[in-house]
């Protein structure tokens, strides 16, 4: 198998693309392969990306009380869960928070609200407006904003604030996404994508693995990303939050989503792949492998509703490994 995997890591470092059914081979990778398979993710990285480890943060300027039903969510009113129906539109606030992780080594900053979305004019998104004006005139970060389905009137207005980038994730692959959510269509996502991209904004966009989806759908959701041209993409591992429909989901063993990371990178090589939230509860001491097999973006800090691990400890893995910010 290592030298299947040699040969497809070396079409890509001359320029080329793997295929559908390559990728999905690499499912079959383990032993001592596996770790060959990531070696040669991180030269993919390396080659397209240098050593330097993209570092964004997050604030939650709404949580909970989302009327959709994805089974993942701790924020939605569908589960009974601890989350709590809290609204911060403090500019001050904001500002504060933004400037500390800039200060701490963040590159980007980006303002995350609950619910399905907003139209221009709305209040609360008139109010996001003048926030994301103030960080601009009052940081040096790059911003990003996820805040639901949104038009393309809306995205317009949003770069035109200084906002550069939109969140909006698929999740997972379209032939399991029926098994997360109800309330909304994958096609719904993807126009939204579509809206962004039509304004000129770099799109983020990635997902959550371990929900119970396979292999192979990992893969054609990889091929989905790859396919609409993202520019970023958030990797989550499934982190089961109690009363939502995926509590009792069994983790992922960790070499499994290192593998699945690796298969991302083949997959996207040029294209910016992040850890995201669940990675400190399923890696646990094999954190730094994701970063060794493919990863040069994280999300640093405290996600939406839990806690990520100390922004020092996250610095202090990229400079252990070698890596730059």
């Amino acid at each position: 198998m290592h030298h299947y995997i040699a040969e497809l890591g070396e079409k890509i470092l001359d320029g080329g693309q793997i295929n559908y059914e390559e990728a999905l081979t690499l499912g079959k990778v383990h032993g001592a392969d596996l770790h060959f398979l990531s070696a040669y993710a991180f030269k993919i990285r390396e080659v397209y990306h240098g050593d330097r480890v993209d570092l964004c943060s997050i604030v939650s300027a709404r949580t909970g009380g989302c009327g959709e039903n994805c089974a993942f969510c701790s924020q939605s009113a569908h589960h009974q869960t601890d989350t709590k129906v809290e609204i911060n539109l403090d500019e001050a606030e904001i500002l504060q928070r933004a400037k500390a992780m800039e200060v701490a080594g963040v590159h980007r900053f980006d303002i995350v609200t609950s619910g399905k979305g907003y139209k221009l004019g709305d209040p609360e998104f008139t109010t996001l407006l003048d926030i994301f004006k103030k960080l601009r005139e009052e940081t040096k970060l790059q911003l990003c904003a996820c805040l639901g389905v949104i038009g393309e009137a809306e995205a317009q207005a949003i770069r035109d604030v200084g906002v550069t980038r939109y969140n909006h994730n698929l999740e997972t692959a379209e032939s399991f996404f029926h098994q997360i959510v109800s309330t909304h269509s994958y096609k719904e996502r993807e126009k939204t994508l579509m809206e962004v991209k039509k304004v000129g904004m770099e799109v983020c966009s990635g997902g959550i693995i371990g929900m119970g989806e396979t292999f192979s759908q990992r893969v054609e959701f990889a091929f989905a990303l790859r396919d609409l041209g993202v520019d970023s993409i958030p990797l989550n591992v499934l982190n089961p939050i109690p009363g939502t429909p995926l509590e009792d989901k069994e983790p992922l063993p960790p070499l499994e989503i290192i593998k699945t990371m690796a298969m991302f990178r083949f997959v996207l090589p040029k294209t910016n792949i992040r850890f995201a939230g669940g990675r400190e509860v399923n890696l646990r001491s094999l954190q730094a492998l994701g970063l060794v097999s493919g990863i040069n973006g994280m999300l640093t800090g405290n996600y939406l509703t839990t806690k990520g691990q100390r922004i020092s400890e996250d610095l202090a893995m990229i400079e252990d490994l070698g890596l730059k910010y």
